[in-house]
Protein backbone atom coordinates (compact mmCIF):
# COMPACT_ATOMS: atom_id res chain seq x y z
CA UNK A 1 0.00 0.00 0.00
CA UNK A 2 3.01 2.52 0.63
CA UNK A 3 4.19 2.37 -3.02
CA UNK A 4 0.56 2.81 -4.23
CA UNK A 5 -0.06 5.78 -1.91
CA UNK A 6 3.75 7.40 -2.77
CA UNK A 7 2.52 7.05 -6.49
CA UNK A 8 -0.78 8.73 -6.08
CA UNK A 9 0.37 11.75 -3.59
CA UNK A 10 3.59 11.77 -6.23
CA UNK A 11 1.57 15.02 -7.73
CA UNK A 12 1.46 16.63 -4.83
CA UNK A 13 5.32 17.18 -3.88
CA UNK A 14 5.77 20.57 -5.33
CA UNK A 15 2.94 21.77 -3.21
CA UNK A 16 4.25 20.42 -0.21
CA UNK A 17 7.69 21.73 -0.84
CA UNK A 18 6.22 25.30 -1.30
CA UNK A 19 4.03 25.10 1.63
CA UNK A 20 7.38 23.97 3.87
CA UNK A 21 9.32 27.13 2.14
CA UNK A 22 5.91 29.41 3.10
CA UNK A 23 5.90 27.99 6.81
CA UNK A 24 10.30 28.64 7.43
CA UNK A 25 9.62 32.16 5.56
CA UNK A 26 6.68 32.94 8.05
CA UNK A 27 8.81 30.87 10.92
CA UNK A 28 11.67 33.53 10.40
CA UNK A 29 9.43 36.64 9.66
CA UNK A 30 7.73 36.14 13.12
CA UNK A 31 11.16 35.11 14.89
CA UNK A 32 12.40 39.09 13.84
CA UNK A 33 9.20 41.00 14.30
CA UNK A 34 9.08 39.30 18.06
CA UNK A 35 12.80 39.64 18.51
CA UNK A 36 12.90 41.49 21.63
CA UNK A 37 16.54 43.26 20.87
CA UNK A 38 15.06 44.55 17.64
CA UNK A 39 11.68 46.00 19.10
CA UNK A 40 14.06 47.70 21.58
CA UNK A 41 16.00 49.39 19.13
CA UNK A 42 13.00 50.22 17.54
CA UNK A 43 11.84 52.10 20.65
CA UNK A 44 14.89 53.83 20.99
CA UNK A 45 14.56 55.07 17.58
CA UNK A 46 11.16 56.42 18.09
CA UNK A 47 12.08 57.82 21.35
CA UNK A 48 15.17 60.00 19.30
CA UNK A 49 12.84 60.78 16.64
CA UNK A 50 10.45 62.41 19.03
CA UNK A 51 13.37 64.36 20.78
CA UNK A 52 15.12 65.88 17.32
CA UNK A 53 10.92 66.36 16.66
CA UNK A 54 10.94 64.43 13.23
CA UNK A 55 7.37 62.85 14.70
CA UNK A 56 5.01 64.40 16.93
CA UNK A 57 4.21 63.31 20.55
CA UNK A 58 0.29 61.14 19.01
CA UNK A 59 2.64 59.55 16.53
CA UNK A 60 5.22 58.61 19.26
CA UNK A 61 2.76 57.41 21.54
CA UNK A 62 0.58 55.11 18.70
CA UNK A 63 4.61 53.57 17.89
CA UNK A 64 5.44 52.91 20.98
CA UNK A 65 2.25 51.50 22.11
CA UNK A 66 2.13 48.86 18.99
CA UNK A 67 6.31 48.29 19.86
CA UNK A 68 5.40 47.53 23.37
CA UNK A 69 2.49 45.15 22.70
CA UNK A 70 5.14 43.40 20.30
CA UNK A 71 7.43 43.15 22.83
CA UNK A 72 4.51 41.66 25.53
CA UNK A 73 3.60 38.89 22.79
CA UNK A 74 7.31 38.46 22.40
CA UNK A 75 7.86 37.76 25.98
CA UNK A 76 4.52 35.77 26.30
CA UNK A 77 5.61 33.25 23.60
CA UNK A 78 9.45 32.73 25.13
CA UNK A 79 7.25 31.99 27.74
CA UNK A 80 5.27 29.48 26.01
CA UNK A 81 8.15 28.03 24.29
CA UNK A 82 10.03 27.67 27.86
CA UNK A 83 7.00 25.40 28.80
CA UNK A 84 6.49 23.18 26.39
Amino acid sequence: MGLISALVTLPLAPVRGVVWIAEKVRDEAERQYYDPGTIRRQLDEVAEARENGSIDDAEADALEEALVARLVEANRRRRQGGQS
